[in-house]
């Protein structure tokens, strides 16, 4: 074999010493085509880019597609990511495309990052996933490895996406891999995550899309690989990963629930029983919010045929708990002789984090329409994101104490809500504080925090 033709052997399936092949890699000779560009998808994309000098990226959003050709990055409060897409861009590491077949045919290692959906009754629909896998099928080759970094319900790459990409490519099972690599990554830090804060999953199909896989992220993290037996295995971790912070965060919300009753601050019992190193129970909140906590128990509940009525319960429990914080509120406006119904109300904060321009299944959003759907005249604030479908009329964060409100909820905890006079408000305003960051002594008037009491 030539020397050209060596260092352009596929990655799976080659009998080549494995520094040429890791040579190979960053040197670029194995072209990567990232699908999906949205705020984890993107960041995958550029380091595997600073990485081999070689990526694309597909999008179906045509305007996104058209900022990164231009260097611009969509993704929003990401350090360090729009720099990195424009030095990307510029020295022609990375360009984007909505042509996800083209894409496929002129790329060797295939990374899927879109997202798994939810209906409206909670089934998993994979069909998102389902319709990349197609079109990287059209362009599959020989040799090429397949890399799924989106979230799946257990069993997924085995009994769909494995036959389908055989099927529509008419390939053989040996003669591509396939591997499952889940994307560890939290918004605000994402580019740090991608590029080793956390260990990496992979779990192949067969030991060859294992090895193959294990050698492709060992060249993009500094952290270590961890190769599962399959990707079962791998999705399972993924998953597990999710399953294990709701139901701890939903103990952590019910626990909150007993302050009132017992008279203590639950935070504080928390805390001090978590110094027992066995101990590790979640602060309490609104509920829980996000892209990925509240749906991934369905991907096993919904998914799967095996009962699991304690993954029912935690979600049960986090659905509930913007309700309780209505309940809470309500019951302190009866202490002062007030009334919810016909109440003005202020919400501060929409999105489920802060910091972060996400509204997926926020709880803030759940708090709005309860006090709406109990006659309460209902005021939203937050920095990153409007009130568009929310039961509620949006307001600059620094008009907020110009409002005449009977209370005040801080759901989220931007930075940007430290800037309000909270004793512009009167003192017969009641203040819920979801998230333990308002300091009643400090702001030298009577606050409710989640957990706490008054």
């Amino acid at each position: 074999m030539s020397e050209h033709a060596e260092r352009f052997a596929p990655l799976y399936g080659s009998d080549r010493p494995e520094e040429a092949q890791r040579s190979s890699f960053r040197d670029g000779a194995f072209p990567v085509a990232v699908y999906g560009l949205g705020k984890m998808g993107l960041p995958i994309a550029g380091v595997f880019g600073e990485t081999t000098g070689a990526v694309t990226g597909v999008d179906i959003d045509e305007s996104v597609v058209e900022g990164i050709n231009d260097g611009e990055c969509h993704v929003r409060n990401e350090p360090g990511l729009d720099d990195l897409v424009a030095d990307l861009v510029d020295d022609g590491s990375l360009r984007a495309t909505t042509d996800a077949v083209g894409a496929a045919e002129d790329a060797r290692i295939h990374v899927v990052i879109v997202p798994t959906l939810i209906t409206e009754d909670h089934q998993p629909d994979t069909s998102v996933v389902t319709s990349v896998a197609r079109d990287i099928a059209e362009g599959l080759a020989p040799g090429d490895l397949v890399c799924v970094e989106s979230t799946l319900p257990p069993g997924t790459c085995r009994d769909v996406l494995a036959p389908l990409l055989r099927y529509e490519s008419g390939l053989e099972a040996d003669e591509f891999g396939l591997a499952f690599c889940p994307e560890r990554t939290s918004s605000g830090r994402a580019l740090a995550d991608v590029r080793g804060a956390h260990p990496k999953v992979v779990g192949g199909d067969d030991a060859e899309s294992t090895r193959a896989a294990a050698l492709v992220y060992d060249e993009l993290t500094t952290n270590e690989v961890i190769p599962v037996s399959d990707t079962t295995t791998a999705e399972a971790v993924k998953v597990f990963e999710g399953l294990y912070r709701d139901v701890n965060i939903a103990l952590a919300n019910e626990l909150a629930r007993f302050t009132d009753e017992l008279g203590i601050d639950v935070r504080e019992a928390i805390d001090v029983a978590n110094t027992q190193p066995y101990c590790d129970i979640h602060d309490p909140g609104p509920g829980v919010g996000g892209h990925c906590i509240p749906y991934y128990p369905y991907f096993m509940l919904n998914w799967l045929e095996t009962p699991a009525p304690l993954l029912a319960s935690a979600r049960s429990v986090n659905d509930a708990t913007p309700v309780h914080v209505v309940d809470l509120l309500e019951a302190r406006l009866e202490e002062r002789d007030g009334t919810l119904g016909g109440s003005t109300v202020v919400v501060l904060g929409l999105t489920y984090r802060a910091g972060v321009a996400e509204t997926r299944a926020s709880p803030a959003i759940d708090i709005c329409r309860t006090l709406d759907d109990r006659g309460a005249t209902v005021y939203a604030s937050d920095p990153l994101v409007d009130a568009e479908g929310v039961p509620a009329t949006w307001v600059h964060p620094e008009e907020v104490g110009a409002i005449d409100a009977d209370a005040v909820v801080l759901a989220t905890d931007h930075d940007e809500f430290d800037a309000i006079d909270w004793r512009s408000f009167p003192s017969s305003t009641v203040l819920i504080d979801t998230r333990d960051v308002l300091d009643s002594d400090r702001l030298g008037r009577d606050v409710y925090v989640v957990g706490r009491g008054a």
